[in-house]
C-alpha cells in the first residue's frame, strides 16, 4: 500500500472527536465521526446534513470518497445518501455527510459516533477526443440487461 500525508484541521466542534483512522490493517477507509452538539434524531425517510468537524486539505491528484458504513445500513438502513460523495482536492470548507435513513424506525445519531467512511483516491483527468465511429466490442450498443440477468 502506498501512503499520503494529508493536513487536517478539526474544527472547535470537533475537537474532542477522534481523527479518521482506518478500523484495521487492511481496511480501505477511515471512519468519520458525527460532530453533532445533541443527538440526531434521522426519521424513516428524512435525511440530514451531519458536521464532522474536520476540514482536509488533499494534495492535487488526490480525491476523498465519502462511503456508507454496512454495519449502519445493516442494522439501522442508515446510508450516504449520494454514495459515494466526492471532496475534491481544492474544497477546504468541513466535511458534512449527506446521510439518509431507508429504515422502519427512527435512527438516533450520537456525538463520536462513526458514520461513514473516508476512502482517499488517486484522481485521472481525462481529454476527449472526438471521432466518427467507436472501435467494435463484443456488447456493442447493448444496455441495460443486454448481458442477462
Amino acid at each position: 500500500m502506498s501512503s499520503v500525508t494529508i493536513p487536517i484541521r478539526t474544527l472547535p466542534h470537533g475537537n474532542d472527536l477522534e481523527l479518521p483512522a482506518y478500523a484495521t490493517a487492511g481496511a480501505a477507509g477511515m471512519d468519520l465521526r458525527a460532530a453533532v452538539s445533541d443527538s440526531l434524531r434521522l426519521l424513516p425517510g428524512g435525511r440530514a446534513l451531519v458536521p464532522t468537524g474536520l476540514a482536509l486539505a488533499l494534495p492535487d491528484g488526490y480525491e476523498g470518497q465519502i462511503r456508507p458504513r454496512s454495519g449502519l445500513a445493516l442494522r439501522g438502513g442508515v446510508t450516504v445518501l449520494n454514495a459515494p460523495g466526492t471532496i475534491d482536492s481544492d474544497f477546504r470548507g468541513e466535511i458534512e455527510i449527506i446521510l439518509t435513513n431507508h429504515g422502519r424506525e427512527t435512527y438516533e445519531i450520537i456525538r463520536g459516533q462513526r458514520i461513514a467512511q473516508l476512502v482517499i483516491a488517486p484522481v485521472t483527468h481525462a481529454e476527449w477526443k472526438r471521432v466518427a465511429e467507436l472501435p467494435a466490442s463484443a456488447r456493442g450498443g447493448g444496455g441495460f440487461g443486454s448481458t442477462g440477468a
